[in-house]
């Protein structure tokens, strides 16, 4: 009789109890050490400012986040698969520069506009993916001329800044779907396809069987040469459309500095996040704290008025912490 009471009170419908509680949030704590560093940061900003926590300062966090998260996760599934891809701050300026061309100067609708900057970028992703997967070149240094390359490019197509694109174009990056800003919607939607992609989905799991062991993951069928290439598209054509929002919120774009910098940002969010630069781990809940963590770093720092050198340090002590953290922690999959 004892024992069979035992048995139902503990697969019954009853609350889970607080030592099991306790033992789940250990475990995420565990599987995702960044939650705990966040939460604390989080708490001494508060403790400091005193105002980090308004509501109008969470939105400006989350809204400053969103063109950052839409490209760390395609990003993300790229290194996971085993490639990287540094030209995405120069992408992000030709996407931008597309956008607010077809916006301001031809006076097209703010679709076409988004679209001629998903065609760009998606056009840069296809010549990296083309040499990275197709040709064998390697990624690293591939990406890294394409940064060069793209950003000389587009300071050849639009020597001049660009600014007025009209109100139309400026409701990507300025309206509300909801009572939420559309870059966060948009950057929702981009971070569950992701997740939904990774865990559901054949595909999903082929990103990391590549990463894994590409030789293994050849001879068992799998696309070796297809699903990252796919990937490439997809990340350029993220950073095309994050370059139509931020020219959407700024109303300008300047081909030499836009993005300058950006692919730091966004690879110091995936490291963050726990995906391992050698491929074939990481989780796009990862991404998303790691997401989180800089844009309230970066936040908090601008309200106690840090100067901006030790801002960039900053950034680039999380970069070397994120490779540390996703070298020497633990590494979910899913």
């Amino acid at each position: 009789m004892t024992t069979a009471t035992t048995t139902t009170a503990s697969t019954g419908p009853f609350p889970p109890s607080p030592r099991a509680r306790a033992d789940a949030g250990l475990n995420a704590v565990r599987r995702h050490p960044l939650l705990l560093v966040l939460a604390l940061m989080v708490l001494v900003f508060q403790l400091t400012t005193g105002t980090f926590l308004d509501a109008g300062n969470l939105r400006g966090i989350a809204t400053d986040a969103a063109t950052l998260a839409i490209v760390a996760v395609p990003l993300a599934l790229l290194v996971i698969s085993g490639y990287l891809d540094l030209s995405v701050g120069s992408t992000l300026a030709l996407g931008g520069l597309v956008a607010g061309w077809l916006a301001g100067q031809q006076h097209q609708s703010p679709l076409v506009a988004v679209l001629g900057a998903l065609a760009v970028g998606a056009a840069v992703g296809a010549v990296n993916g083309i040499l990275c997967c197709y040709l064998g070149l390697s990624a690293f240094i591939v990406t890294l001329g394409m940064l060069t390359a793209v950003r000389g490019f587009a300071q050849q197509l639009f020597p001049l800044p660009l600014s007025g694109f009209g109100s139309g174009f400026a409701w990507l990056g300025g309206s509300r779907i909801a009572g939420i800003d559309a870059p966060v919607v948009l950057a929702t939607l981009v971070l569950v396809a992701g997740a939904l992609f990774l865990a559901l989905t054949p595909a999903g799991r082929h990103v990391f069987a590549i990463g894994v062991n590409r030789e293994a993951a050849y001879l068992s069928g799998i696309g070796v040469r297809r699903t990252p290439f796919a990937l490439f598209l997809v990340t350029g054509a993220a950073a095309g459309l994050a370059g139509a929002i931020k020219a959407s919120v700024l109303d300008s774009v300047v081909a030499g500095t836009s993005g300058a910098g950006f692919e730091l940002t966004v690879l110091t969010a995936v490291l963050l996040g726990g995906v391992a630069l050698t491929g074939g781990s990481g989780s796009v809940l990862g991404v998303l704290l790691g997401v989180l963590f800089l844009g309230c770093l970066q936040n908090g720092l601008t309200l106690l008025s840090v100067p901006t050198f030790w801002q960039q340090m900053a950034q680039g002590t999380a970069l070397v912490a994120g490779a540390a953290l996703a070298f020497f922690g633990p590494r979910p999959t899913r």
